[in-house]
């Protein structure tokens, strides 16, 4: 018969992940992900999910190709907390009314930001703004987009002059 004790610490680290408070999440509501795979590297103080993750909490939602958790090393009288999350692939957050997208999301716990890269663009009801990075700090409901470069660049024969690697911003009157 087969050790247990292995897969026993496994499944209680990732119990701990789960239900531990995670500073990105409303502190006392259930946390749910669910991927296609899931690997815990102990070692390294990461969980890997992968394909499909959609992981959720309150007014929180994050859905992406593949998402790794950071989480602090365990220490005696210390409870393991999430240092950062890094979301690749097609990334979609959502907190109430705001939902943001890129390729690449990194959340950063102790500053509270979410900081989306990659033809990241977030819509607020029907306002949009598109950029390189948007950071958004999830305690402010306060946004930065940061455009590519810091210099325009005007293209094309066609006689119509478009600016890229700028901030984009279509806003919706009420």
């Amino acid at each position: 018969m087969p050790n247990k004790q292995p897969y026993r610490l496994t499944y209680f680290l990732l119990f701990l992940f789960l239900f531990s408070v995670s500073p990105i999440f409303a502190a006392n509501a259930p946390i749910t992900i669910e991927a296609d795979h899931m690997t815990s590297l102990e070692a390294d103080n990461t969980v890997l999910f992968k394909g499909n993750v959609d992981a959720a909490q309150a007014d929180v939602r994050i859905r992406s190709d593949k998402m790794t958790v950071y989480y602090t090393a365990a220490e005696k009288g210390k409870k393991q907390e999430v240092k950062r999350l890094k979301c690749i692939g097609n990334v979609e957050v959502t907190k109430g009314e705001w939902l943001g997208t890129g390729h690449t999301m990194n959340y950063l716990a102790k500053e509270r930001k979410v900081i989306l890269s990659g033809n990241a663009k977030a819509w607020q009801d029907a306002n949009l703004v598109s950029g390189d990075t948007i950071i958004y700090y999830l305690d402010e409901g306060r946004s930065e987009v940061v455009g590519s470069r810091s210099s325009a660049t005007v293209g094309g024969n066609s006689g119509k002059t478009r600016k890229t690697g700028r901030v984009r911003a279509t806003l919706t009157p009420q």
